[in-house]
């Protein structure tokens, strides 16, 4: 097994919810439950019990099958998540942080921080008159796959969980979606930037859990200095 699998399967095998790394894996590699159980040769409603963490644990082999499947699958449509991956991955060697936190001094609305990123609103726009924001969280999208585990994930929230995610680096929106769905708490808003083509999976998955969803092309460091006179 090469080093990104065995990345993916040492994470799947020390989680608190096996299940729910499992199901964020699948997902983001666009896998459907029916396509896994034809590679890995079991019943889709197996992997259903193991994604809901119905069944116990999964063994090593079976994390193994698992992980060899979703790469077999992507490399008979192209590699693209494979090559994303590892293209990312290899950034990450220079060790840089991978997100900033910032607080505003004061709460904005969730539709004057719309305005202030020139952000397109792509699902929930009535959910933003109602939110107030006290600060915000710049992601790189990618990297918090690859580096970040689940343990540490509420630490992107630092004092407050009433913020905005912007997740940079975005190729279609997928990733930052999928990981938000299956992690214990939310954010208020999520921001995709720079994003060309935003995926009808993100935009589900912020429907299901009621966040506005805004995509804008502002510089990021015109964003940061927007945002940073709050």
């Amino acid at each position: 097994m090469d080093e990104l699998k065995e990345k993916i399967a040492g994470e799947i095998t020390l989680s608190d919810s096996p299940g729910s790394a499992m199901k964020k894996w699948r997902e983001l590699f666009g896998v459907t439950q029916v396509e896994l159980a034809k590679q890995i040769k079991i019943s889709t409603s197996t992997i259903s019990d193991y994604e809901s963490n119905r069944r116990l644990s999964p063994g090593v082999g079976v994390i193994r099958r698992f992980v060899d499947a979703l790469f077999s699958i992507d490399e008979s449509k192209g590699s693209q998540v494979r090559q994303g991956l590892e293209k990312f991955g290899q950034k990450t060697e220079e060790k840089q942080p991978f997100y900033q936190i910032h607080d505003f001094v004061a709460p904005i609305s969730g539709m004057d921080f719309t305005r202030i990123i020139e952000g397109k609103v792509l699902s929930n726009p009535g959910y933003l008159d109602a939110l107030k924001l006290f600060g915000y969280t710049r992601v790189d999208s990618l990297r918090i796959i690859l580096e970040m585990s689940p343990s540490e994930y509420p630490k992107l929230f630092g004092s407050t969980t009433e913020r905005a995610f912007i997740f940079e680096h975005v190729s279609t929106g997928r990733s930052p979606l999928v990981v938000i769905r299956v992690a214990p708490i939310k954010p208020k808003v999520v921001v995709l930037h720079n994003v060309t083509s935003v995926d009808k999976l993100a935009v589900k998955l912020a429907q299901v859990e009621k966040i506005p969803l805004l995509a804008t092309k502002l510089d990021i460091k015109e964003i940061e200095s927007r945002l940073n006179k709050i």
